[in-house]
């Protein structure tokens, strides 16, 4: 017979292994995180300032421009590049939405968001 620890540390191990699976989307929270990813130099950088002005890396872009000039960039990079995301704290949510519909329609696979690292 199956005593009843072996029991109890079978399921615990279950319910280890599948407890991660079961919380649905992933943990954010922008703009400070402690999940911040290290900057990966070989991607693109995009940038929103408050003012709602994008970057793309150090040159500015106009909005209706915007998916050619990624296009472009992204014509210069490996397949697969990650494009950053760094938009401040005060740019509208739906904006920063419509840029990252914008930077799929361009054909944007690998998305990271950045967010700052809260000092201690």
């Amino acid at each position: 017979m199956t005593s009843l620890a072996d029991v109890s540390i079978t399921l615990l191990i279950i319910f280890i292994i599948a407890a991660p699976m079961m919380t649905p989307g992933i943990d954010v929270n922008l703009p400070r995180s402690d999940a911040s990813l290290p900057h990966d130099e070989e991607g693109i950088t995009v940038s929103i300032k408050d003012n709602q002005e994008i970057y793309i890396d150090n040159d500015k872009v106009n909005i209706a421009d915007f998916e050619v000039s990624i296009k472009k960039v992204l014509e210069g990079k490996p397949p697969g590049v990650i494009v950053y995301l760094r938009a401040d704290e005060k740019v509208d949510y739906g904006y920063v939405i419509d840029i990252v519909g914008r930077m799929r329609n361009a054909g944007i696979k690998e998305l990271g968001l950045v967010a700052e690292i809260p000092r201690e």
